[in-house]
């Protein structure tokens, strides 16, 4: 599976806390190996933002992504719930 990455979420992902990019990095290790790992809380979003897909960095921080193909992801943005809006 190949992950790319939005200018938006590279841009957000640079200005989180240190420990907040590492606990990122682990769950993209586990999104890596299964998208749907119950630990991850993968969800649907709807509204503006049907189509989109959405996992758990924290409590606080999510990344949301899109599936492009079967083989293809792409991380569109990471952050608080802030970036729901």
């Amino acid at each position: 599976m190949q992950i790319s990455y939005s200018p938006t979420f590279r841009k957000r992902y640079k200005k989180l806390r240190k420990e907040v990019k590492l606990q990122a990095i682990k769950k993209e290790i586990l999104f890596r190996k299964n998208p749907f790992e119950p630990s991850l809380g993968t969800h649907k979003l709807h509204g503006r933002m049907e189509g989109l897909r959405a996992f758990w960095v924290n409590k606080k921080y999510r990344i949301i992504f899109e599936f492009e193909s079967d083989s293809m992801i792409k991380f569109h943005t990471v952050g608080t719930h802030d970036i729901y809006k």
